[in-house]
């Protein structure tokens, strides 16, 4: 079996791999990995829906995808920031009745200054996790037996844990890492729970970190707070990062691509993944691995009906 690693590119982690009949709904496709997930996906053969809440930009950032494989891509409008929409988007793909094999939750956003969706979640919250939560769970019965969620997740998620008390900085003061963590930890939960209850029909998740990768991800945040950024997730122990730098788009994809279509689904399947391999447990804050509370089992049931109180919907 091939290896692949830090440097692995979507291209080598899929060569060779034929996606031909498979299904793929993709969040955040107007942008950076978004974007070159889809590519590669389509390029393999697979027929890709790619969801984002501007059009406009999507159809410009994709177009060179569409004028390759013009039948393979089809996009839908979904702004995570207002479960309205993620609702309309799962009933119309509920309504057009195909099946999905893959479902990357890849949209997000980071460190953004305080602020709060249309349903009052925090902006972070309510966009990188609960409304992944509301639109996967809604089309969890169009993922046949051998489908696979991917979750994007993060280094990030050392930053801290999923508050269940107070998850929306209602009493707390806002830290905008602080905030950018806990969504990124539940997003690594919610693979962990997700994997659990839909296993038996052979339908796993995974979690991925895809690395550092300077996209408009990082919008929000200036050359100090990137810096900062990275001191969080170094140790008190000495160590120094890899030197190897940001990874480019195609790198920081890789992974996804191999937790959804490479890796065998018993090795992945509720687990976060890395570098396109399944990662360490992180004790302390470093460059690498998964802190123990983003992949607890208990943890996860915890987050999971925290997230269901929290949107009024049961799974």
């Amino acid at each position: 079996m091939r290896t692949f690693g830090w440097e692995s590119t979507t291209d080598e982690v899929l060569e060779g791999v034929d996606l031909s009949g498979k299904r793929a709904l993709v969040t955040g496709v107007s942008a950076g990995l978004g974007v070159e997930t889809v590519r590669a996906l389509a390029a393999h053969g697979a027929e890709v829906v790619g969801a984002a809440r501007d059009l406009t930009k999507a159809v410009a950032a994709t177009r060179t995808v569409r004028e390759a494989w013009p039948e393979r891509l089809s996009l839908i409008e979904l702004d995570l920031a207002s479960l309205a929409s993620v609702r309309a988007a799962a009933e119309r793909l509920l309504a057009d009745g195909r099946p999905f094999d893959l479902v990357i939750a890849n949209a997000g956003v980071m460190a953004t200054p305080f602020g709060r969706t249309a349903d009052g979640f925090e902006t972070q919250l309510g966009t990188n996790h609960l409304s992944h939560f509301v639109l996967v769970n809604r089309l969890a019965s169009l993922m046949p037996a051998g489908a696979r969620l991917v979750a994007l997740s993060s280094i990030g998620h050392q930053f801290g844990d999923f508050d269940l008390e107070d998850p929306n900085f209602e009493r707390k003061p806002y830290d905008s890492f602080a905030a950018y963590g806990a969504a990124k930890t539940a997003n690594a939960l919610f693979a962990v729970e997700f994997d659990r209850r839909h296993k038996a029909r052979g339908v796993r998740a995974a979690a991925v970190h895809p690395g550092g990768i300077i996209t408009e991800l990082a919008r929000h945040m200036t050359e100090d707070s990137i810096k900062q950024m990275m001191a969080l997730t170094r140790p008190q122990t000495g160590e120094t990062p890899s030197g190897r730098g940001f990874k480019t788009v195609p790198q920081g994809a890789a992974t996804t691509l191999w937790a959804a279509a490479m890796a065998a689904a018993d090795l992945v399947g509720g687990r976060y993944c890395e570098d396109c391999r399944v990662a360490e447990i992180a004790e302390t804050a470093t460059t690498h691995g998964v802190r123990p509370y983003a992949v607890d089992p208990e943890r996860a049931k915890a987050v999971w009906a925290r997230s269901e109180a929290l949107v009024g919907e049961r799974y």
